[in-house]
């Protein structure tokens, strides 16, 4: 099996029930200065959700752009039957289905985050994200949904027989994935950030000398932005009620970013409110403390994956693993008084002044 850990290699699914939208472009429209000129902005709807791009080129990267996103699409969505990724839910159990390297690629980077998680991530999860109604055909893409109960015990058991990540497997050459039982890939907590990683990866290779990409709130920045600063990135605070309120703002110079949290999509039945982030060990949606996770990293497919993980494990040992695996990771905690910030040192190192002009 191919290790690709930690390679910014790329992917975008139609995810409609992302982690976070949590993620909002500080000073990226420059008020003037003729050395800013040559940026451009390009943005549109895709899979879902939304995309934005501010890059310096040597001409228009539109098309390369949306291309990416399109294949992409093509490949990893659960919402189109004829993708690649609907193509091998749907197989027989026990063969070899051929699919494009890019999948490969990024089953063999969830296989690795679900062996270091022990299970904690994993992409087989897709039944009972379905089973709570955050799947295609669901509550909707996010914000306080009503629902009318929850999912019967019973039901749930059933759903998590068909959850475990040790029966799927990758193989690189050909590339194809083969599953020994009933099982429904979910990509969507990996996949999105992948695929910034991959339109980063067509706007070099057109040239591009800098650029911010976000798609759906998983965003990568490269060289600087306007005025020769690196892109600034506000994090939102984890609160429905406080919509647009920057908790922190940080800078990325070649670095990725991603957030996983329960705050724009959820349901409530009964006044209680479940997060769309469902733990595969259990069955059942989060019911920990920590509203948000943020973490920076190289690759922004490795960032979202490794997000949704430490949310899964909660602020106790998710604080742990971030530690102990040398992750630049922002924790928002709810407490009596509010929020509370936890970070690793690694995520101190890049933390910015909120009051720097």
């Amino acid at each position: 099996m191919l290790n690709y850990r930690r390679r910014a290699v790329a992917v975008v699914p139609d995810i409609r029930h992302f982690s976070a939208l949590l993620l909002f472009l500080v000073g990226l429209v420059p008020l003037g200065g003729c050395e800013q000129r040559d940026y451009r902005r390009y943005q549109g709807s895709t899979m879902g959700t939304y995309y934005q791009v501010t890059a310096r080129c040597p001409g228009d990267v539109r098309e390369p752009i949306e291309s990416e996103l399109a294949g992409v699409n093509a490949e990893m969505s659960t919402y189109l039957e004829d993708s690649d990724l609907s193509r091998f839910n749907q197989a027989p159990v026990g063969s070899w289905v051929a699919v494009p390297e890019t999948l490969v690629q990024v089953v063999v980077a969830a296989l690795e985050l679900s062996r270091e998680s022990a299970g904690a991530f994993d992409v087989t999860v897709g039944p009972l994200v379905n089973l709570w109604g955050f799947g295609p055909g669901g509550h909707g893409p996010r914000g306080t949904q009503a629902a009318e109960a929850l999912p019967d015990p019973a039901q749930i058991e059933a759903m998590r027989q068909r959850v475990g990540y040790r029966f799927l497997e990758a193989r690189a050459q050909p590339p194809a994935l083969r599953k020994s039982a009933d099982l429904y890939v979910d990509l969507s907590a990996i996949a999105k950030g992948h695929g910034v990683d991959r339109v980063v990866q067509r706007l070099l290779a057109a040239g591009c000398d800098a650029a911010l990409v976000d798609v759906g709130g998983e965003v990568r920045g490269v060289g600087s932005g306007p005025g020769g600063r690196p892109w600034r990135i506000g994090i939102e605070v984890p609160d429905p009620q406080r919509y647009g309120a920057i908790e922190r703002i940080i800078e990325l110079r070649d670095l990725a970013v991603a957030t996983s949290g329960d705050y724009r999509n959820f349901i409530e039945i009964s006044g209680q409110r479940y997060s769309h982030t469902i733990d595969p060990r259990t069955g059942r949606p989060v019911s920990h403390a920590l509203a948000s996770v943020t973490v920076l990293h190289a690759s922004t497919m490795w960032a979202d994956g490794y997000a949704t993980l430490l949310n899964v494990l909660g602020p106790e040992q998710g604080m742990a693993f971030a530690r102990a695996h040398e992750l630049a990771v922002l924790f928002l905690v709810r407490g009596a008084n509010g929020f509370e910030e936890r970070y690793t040192a690694a995520f101190e190192a890049v933390l910015a002044d909120r009051d720097d002009p």
